[in-house]
């Protein structure tokens, strides 16, 4: 009974407290006929708050998320189905549901009357705008009495998992040269005669093996041409994720992190769906998909580890070995210092094929920062070991971004500025 008269609103304790004062007038003036309005004055809240609480007991909430993983800007929607199991019908209910502000608003839903042993079905939809892993719920469900003298909270039901995957942007093509596609990578292809193998040359670049000096094509060229040798990669492709929190600008789905997210997992989604393996890693080498020794992945597991990740608090790069492990390496970076890129490169071959896309992260930011380093000087000492380079703003497309991308070498640095010529 307690339990019960402690949901009585302000208007039930009012004409509680009225019942009881106009008892004890009846009683002081031996007023039979007051007696009976304090009586009944005393009873209404008292019966109401004990209907309203056991109205609370038989109430279920099933709820259902289809589907259970999406990508952000596409829509879900949730199914809700509502239970009376108690014997006691149910009067007017306000329903609300758990609802993270990155999926939307909270819906609300109102339930006139629920007779016993019957259930009603409810539905709403999902626009969720920032990746991640939410969590709905729980429903809460305010059961009030048909004169509002009782009012009960309830949570009905737990929580449902919604997966909130990167936004995923179509890409065409492949990276020329060394195993990722069928392009020559800058080089020029010389058939010197029947039964011959093919050479692939280039221009002698500073710090290039003697030893593989084409002569004929350098007396050809009348300057130093060395040969490269294009081996099908089978190690597979160490893509990398640059998540670091110092590392970007912006907040919300307009940062320049969830940008480096959504290009990272069309990447490796690409490339995987032309049969290359993929490694996830972020900056401090931790593998987010692909760890296993053969270096494959899922797209379902790409888009899960993305969707769960979270800024690396690491205020720079710092690499103790190989950050592709041996493999053809496709790095998304933030803002990097040239201390920064040195530890980037300093374990890398020059021999094997190595692109970066760098974010101009004051574009994202709104305004100018002081003290930032200028990504034309990151891109300059990359592209001098040996990069393929890409330069990105807010407004450069992601298919831009990868287009050029895969045409960039070692002696061509890409800048992406508004989509601007490079």
């Amino acid at each position: 009974m307690r339990g019960a008269l402690s949901g009585l609103t302000t208007r039930g304790r009012c004409l509680l407290a009225a019942g009881i004062a106009a008892a004890l007038c009846a009683l002081v003036l031996n007023e039979r006929d007051l007696l009976r309005v304090a009586i009944f004055a005393v009873a209404l809240p008292v019966l109401s708050a004990v209907l309203a609480a056991g109205a609370r007991v038989g109430l279920v909430a099933l709820r259902h998320v289809l589907p259970e993983r999406v990508h952000v800007g596409n829509a879900a929607e949730v199914r809700v189905e509502l239970r009376s199991t108690g014997r006691v019908p149910s009067g007017g209910l306000l329903l609300e549901d758990g609802v993270p502000y990155a999926l939307g608003s909270r819906p609300r839903f109102v339930v006139e009357r629920m007779s016993r042993k019957s259930s009603v079905g409810l539905r709403y939809p999902l626009q969720p705008v920032l990746r991640g892993v939410h969590q709905l719920g729980p429903m809460r469900a305010r059961i009030t009495d048909p004169f509002g003298l009782a009012e009960f909270e309830r949570e009905l039901g737990g929580t449902s998992r919604l997966i909130v995957a990167p936004k995923i942007v179509g890409l065409s093509g492949l990276p020329v040269g060394a195993g990722l596609g069928t392009g020559d990578d800058g080089a020029i292809r010389l058939r010197t005669g029947q039964g011959e193998d093919d050479a692939i040359v280039r221009q002698y670049r500073h710090g290039d093996d003697m030893r593989k000096v084409h002569w004929r094509s350098t007396a050809r060229r009348d300057e130093l041409m060395v040969r490269v040798e294009e081996r099908p990669w089978r190690g597979g492709i160490a893509v990398l994720l640059d998540a670091r929190e110092s590392a970007h600008r912006g907040s919300g789905p307009s940062s320049s992190l969830e940008w480096a997210v959504s290009l990272t997992a069309s990447i490796c989604l690409h490339l995987h769906r032309h049969g290359q393996h993929v490694r996830l890693s972020t900056e401090d080498g931790h593998a987010l998909a692909g760890g296993q020794s053969d270096g494959g992945h899922s797209d379902t597991e790409v888009l899960d580890a993305l969707a769960a990740l979270r800024p690396s608090h690491r205020r720079d790069l710092a690499c103790s070995n190989d950050p592709g492990s041996g493999r053809e390496l496709i790095a998304v970076l933030g803002a990097t210092t040239p201390s920064a890129v040195h530890e980037l490169i300093k374990y890398r071959q020059r021999s094997v094929r190595s692109l970066a896309v760098l974010l101009d992260v004051k574009s994202w930011a709104g305004s100018s920062e002081e003290g930032a380093a200028d990504p034309q000087e990151v891109a300059r000492l990359l592209t001098s070991a040996g990069w393929g380079v890409m330069i990105a703003d807010a407004r450069t497309p992601m298919t831009t971004v990868w287009t050029r991308l895969c045409h960039s070498t070692a002696d061509r640095m890409a800048v992406g500025k508004g989509g601007a010529a490079w």
